[in-house]
């Protein structure tokens, strides 16, 4: 069976951020869509890849490097 979800500390990982932030935008509502399953965060592949994909972002005309708030 393939990995299907990442736990809290993958996704800090894949990302390299603070497991914190994650705790933080779940608490603000931000962040990718997580599951919560007997008091475990589960973030599925599907979900983590549709966010991702939503902060892709192209700024024409500006040397400035865009990075998405975290």
């Amino acid at each position: 069976m393939s990995v299907r979800h990442l736990h809290q500390a993958d996704l800090a990982r894949r990302w390299n951020i603070s497991p914190r932030t994650l705790e933080r935008w779940r608490w603000l509502g931000q962040g990718p869509r997580f599951l919560k399953i007997g008091g475990r965060v589960a973030y599925r592949i599907e979900d983590i890849e549709a966010f991702e994909a939503a902060q892709v972002r192209t700024i024409s005309g500006s040397t400035r490097e865009h990075r998405p708030a975290a």
